[in-house]
């Protein structure tokens, strides 16, 4: 596939905004840049287009975008390495190549344009498929599998939590139900059952499997417990003057990355102490105020971007334990 081929299927989300955003640590010599979502490579050629000098770490536990991406990024040669794992195994991924910190780092969270638009998957409400949505194709845990022997009691629980669904009870006893009677193993399957015990005046509040089709890709894919590990191994991994730019697309992704960015950007220094020692100061400083949103522009040319909340930090004081100095191996 070329860069060109790739292009048309993805448009890269708020591109330019977050290459202006991590410029700043990207333009020392030899500053290393994880792309913690890889993807099909749209955030890391832009970033290596723009930083002759930067060496890319590019990190995704999907094999068939790893592969895209390989093919898309060749030609930046020895620049680029490219490792398979999910986000949260980020600091071991930089040590593999050699590396104990790195200047910048981005995450474009969710699940991918390739994923949603290879039919297959089983990502989208919109088209039968398979019950899959594995973001790693080698994983072993599956929708069909959530919904074949999960039990009423943790269906109701994950449609709640992860969907934010009012009607996680009445969706869970009807999954139950119908799985007696035959297996679910196509996304059809489960659209028409969740569609059938919607009220009318719901389902004109949109599609009424949308969030429950969330609510199995994060259980399947663990991506909120992953991104909690993630988040902080990201900034910890951060040189001084380092920063991480983070993309998130729905609230529960958003509330994860919001309370580690402002808890590290805030003094922890016990309330009433007169003097605040060098160790209670803030590890970052926050480069966005709130979540910033796509503009209009960018939602017209890229309706994916519509959701997107953009936060971003600069590392600005280590903690105690962490070593100073970038060591190459």
């Amino acid at each position: 596939m070329t860069d060109s081929d790739s292009s048309r299927i993805h448009t890269t989300v708020l591109l330019e905004r977050c290459i202006e955003l991590l410029g700043p640590a990207l333009t020392k010599p030899g500053a290393v840049f994880v792309d913690a979502t890889l993807g099909m490579g749209g955030h890391s050629a832009g970033v290596l287009e723009r930083f002759p000098d930067v060496t890319l770490i590019g990190l995704d536990r999907d094999p068939e975008a790893l592969a895209i991406a390989g093919e898309r990024l060749e030609r930046f040669g020895n620049r680029v390495h490219l490792v398979h794992t999910v986000y949260a195994g980020i600091q071991e991924a930089i040590e593999s190549v050699g590396y104990s910190e790195i200047d910048g780092v981005l995450f474009d969270l969710g699940v991918s344009s390739l994923q949603l638009d290879r039919v297959e998957r089983g990502f989208s409400y919109s088209k039968d498929a398979p019950l899959d949505m594995r973001m790693d194709s080698t994983s072993e845990l599956t929708a069909e599998t959530v919904l074949a022997e999960y039990s009423e009691a943790d269906l109701r629980r994950i449609f709640r939590d992860y969907g934010e669904e009012k009607l996680a009870g009445r969706y869970a006893a009807r999954i139950v139900e119908a799985r007696e009677q035959e297996p679910l193993v196509r996304s059809g399957q489960l659209v028409d059952l969740i569609t059938k015990v919607t009220p009318v005046a719901v389902q004109r509040q949109g599609h009424p499997a949308k969030r429950v089709f969330q609510a199995l890709r994060i259980e399947v894919n663990q991506e909120l417990a992953v991104l909690q590990r993630a988040i902080p191994a990201a900034v910890d991994a951060l040189a001084l003057g380092g920063r991480i730019v983070v993309e998130a697309y729905q609230s529960l992704e958003d509330r994860i990355v919001k309370r580690e960015l402002q808890a590290r950007s805030v003094s922890s220094a016990p309330a009433g102490l007169p003097v605040e020692l060098p160790e209670h100061r803030p590890e970052l400083k926050l480069l966005i105020r709130g979540a910033e949103l796509a503009d209009e522009d960018e939602k017209a040319a890229n309706p994916r971007a519509t959701p997107v909340r953009l936060r971003a930090a600069e590392r600005i004081r280590h903690a105690p334990t962490k070593d100073d100095t970038r060591r190459r191996s």
